[in-house]
């Protein structure tokens, strides 16, 4: 039987959740089955894994240097018509493609060409509290003309299944929620040390630490973690504040740490690879978001067994269930972000119950095998594989 001819588009394959998500696609699918290409911008700040990938995906990755995550209309028609004689001379069954500016260029160009099926997965709610009233107005109104021709949304959580019924993007039979799926066995298998990695950290091991991994940007709430921090410290003397990851916010939070005379408690460590070692010798992972659509680094807390304290936001409440898994608080409030750090600090217990039921929770729902297989069962349906015609 013929092979479902599939293109994955991307804006880049960066380090982050998204690509994460398509590398695992792209790989995980059944080559007798699917003959992928995958189709991306310029790629600049590729995690391990990637980098370990693209090589050995040779000729069926394609880059498109005009493909860019900011909107500029002179490099956005170069990379439309780039799209467009690409799918025109590749013939694919399916189109799929990730993230906003891709999807948008991705989808129109597919349709164009003739691509007989589309299907567009965003990797997240982008109808508020990212672009402005304006900004999300667009995109509002983009999605809205896409879905025309789109055959299916994948989305990765209820909530953004809700957002694109609320925001009249498509009806609800068009959107398939498929939960974000992590490689669950990299997690299980990672060896660590947990004194040595805490003394390479000039950590010294009684000490309890709290981790922040995230970009270090005002939707994700991170600078109410060090005025959390500074409450912890009265109280819970041994305790350290772990901070991996970059953003706008970084040099603020520093210089609110000094200011709060707690500095010397914290660890910034900028961006890292080594997240899982990181996670594994953590006693609780805290993510203060303000929006968030899925949260990728609270799957991966729960695969290593971290409970989290984490805000009530977007589609953080299906992934962490409150008081069983971690703990849920208000956003924009250090009081409520400290009172639940100090809890499970305070409860060793407690703390160590929501670890290993995260680890269960994520078994359950967050796989890699579980996210493709429905992927590919979407993929059949649409091409109806199973009844010889593509």
């Amino acid at each position: 039987m013929k092979k479902i001819k599939i293109a994955q588009v991307i804006t880049r394959m960066d380090w982050g959740g998204s690509p994460d998500i398509v590398r695992i696609i792209c790989n995980k699918l059944e080559p007798l089955v699917y003959e992928i290409t995958l189709i991306s911008g310029q790629t600049l700040y590729p995690s391990k894994k990637t980098k370990e990938f693209l090589p050995h995906f040779g000729n069926k990755f394609t880059v498109i240097q005009e493909l860019r995550r900011d909107i500029n209309p002179f490099y956005d028609l170069r990379a439309l018509s780039k799209l467009y004689q690409l799918f025109r001379k590749e013939k694919f069954d399916i189109v799929h493609t990730h993230t906003a500016k891709a999807g948008a260029l991705g989808r129109i160009a597919a349709k164009l060409a003739g691509t007989p099926r589309i299907i567009h997965m965003s990797h997240g709610h982008n109808f508020y509290g990212y672009f402005g009233v304006l900004g999300s107005a667009m995109v509002t109104v983009v999605e809205r003309f896409c879905n025309k021709f789109t055959d299916k949304i994948i989305a990765l959580t209820e909530l953004e299944k809700e957002d694109l019924i609320k925001f009249k993007v498509c009806k609800p039979e068009k959107v398939a929620v498929v939960n974000s799926g992590l490689e669950l066995d990299s997690y299980r298998k990672v060896n660590v040390d947990a004194v040595n990695i805490k003394q390479s950290f000039g950590i010294e091991p009684h000490l309890n630490l709290v981790g922040m991994i995230s970009r270090l940007e005002p939707v994700k709430g991170a600078d109410h973690i060090v005025r959390a921090a500074k409450i912890v410290i009265d109280r819970f003397v041994n305790v350290r504040f772990l901070i991996a990851g970059e953003g706008a916010l970084r040099e603020k939070m520093e210089a609110d740490a000094r200011e709060l005379g707690i500095f010397d408690k914290f660890l910034f460590l900028g961006w890292r690879e080594d997240i899982r070692e990181i996670l594994s010798v953590l006693d609780l992972l805290v993510q203060p978001s303000l929006n968030e659509a899925v949260g990728r680094i609270l799957i991966e807390a729960g695969a290593c067994g971290v409970p989290v304290v984490a805000t009530k936001v977007g589609g953080i409440p299906e992934i962490i269930k409150d008081n069983e898994t971690g703990i849920l608080v208000l956003p924009k409030d250090a009081d409520s972000l400290a009172k639940g750090i100090l809890f499970l600090l305070e409860n060793k217990e407690k703390r160590v119950a929501m670890g290993e039921k995260a680890k269960a929770w994520v078994d359950e729902k967050f796989s890699a095998e579980k996210m493709v297989n429905e992927i590919s069962d979407l993929y059949k349906k649409l091409s109806n594989y199973e009844n010889g015609i593509i």
